[in-house]
């Protein structure tokens, strides 16, 4: 199905809300006891709930923007679909714009024999946090052998210069975190290390969907390239990319061990400390 086609099926509501704002605070300098007032933007944070044929599967704490792609990226990378064109009429929905009881909804309708296994999991798909193991019931459901990847030629040529390169301009490519200050970013790099696309959001896990289901969107997911993130490597982030084949990960901070484990086993190429003018390439 080509991108268009798969437009077509997914009926995108307007997103209405706003992902950053208005906030107060004080500048307080050390020292000198100067006091100044600030008027600045604030990331918004509201719950937003992940809905599979009718049915609530999962409430995550996101940014809202970029929600269908959230949704779509969230679908790919945690196996609920294999692929994108099974996420059809996919709606945003949106309540209390601006209040405290602000909250989002995505319905994305699935084929049934998706939706049959995903009941079958036995596991409330609640949102991740930094341990990435909330909502899962059992050592078995945690799903920490991924199926190795055949590693494209042009993975051999990713040396530290085209892995940096992305990183030079990524930060000036988040608009909002330009603004706020809180937010990731999730970035598409060609092999030649050219930034083509980013998106932001307050969790690093949700950046990366709302990346994921943005190529899926596009009909992109196939087409060589990496990603790169500012965050520290996760195991859930190296499992979201290794489940969708994505071949090489580059972060800014560093990976834990359980991060490495998985890459290996996938056959990912693993870069973290990407701080110019140096990466480090883990083996």
């Amino acid at each position: 199905m080509s991108a268009i086609e798969f437009a077509t099926n997914c009926h995108l509501l307007p997103e209405t809300s706003v992902p950053l704002r208005p906030g107060t605070a004080q500048q307080h300098h050390a020292g000198t006891g100067v006091c100044v007032p600030q008027a600045l933007d604030l990331a918004a944070e509201v719950p937003v709930a992940l809905v599979f044929n009718g049915i609530s599967h999962a409430v995550m704490m996101v940014t809202p923007q970029d929600l269908a792609e959230f949704a779509v990226g969230f679908a790919l990378s945690e196996g609920v679909v294999e692929q994108a064109h099974e996420c059809r009429d996919v709606q945003v929905l949106q309540q209390g714009s601006g209040t405290p009881d602000e909250s989002c909804a995505v319905h994305v309708e699935i084929p049934p024999r998706q939706f049959m296994r995903l009941k079958e999991r036995r596991r409330a798909l609640v949102g991740r946090t930094g341990c990435g193991v909330c909502g899962i019931d059992s050592l078995q459901a945690l799903d920490l052998h991924p199926a190795p990847m055949a590693t494209p030629d042009w993975c051999a040529r990713l040396d530290a210069a085209r892995v940096l390169r992305p990183f030079a301009t990524l930060g000036q490519c988040q608009v909002l975190n330009v603004r706020a200050g809180s937010l990731h970013a999730a970035g598409w790099a060609t092999p030649e290390g050219e930034l083509t696309d980013v998106l932001e959001d307050v969790g690093r896990h949700n950046a990366l969907d709302k990346l994921l289901g943005r190529l899926a969107l596009a009909g992109r997911l196939g087409e060589p390239g990496f990603v790169v993130m500012t965050s520290r490597t996760s195991y859930e982030l190296v499992r979201k990319c290794a489940r969708l084949q994505v071949p090489a990960l580059a972060t800014i901070s560093a990976p834990t061990t359980l991060a490495l484990q998985l890459a290996r086993e996938a056959g990912m190429q693993l870069w973290g400390l990407c701080r110019p003018p140096t990466a480090l390439r883990y083996v």
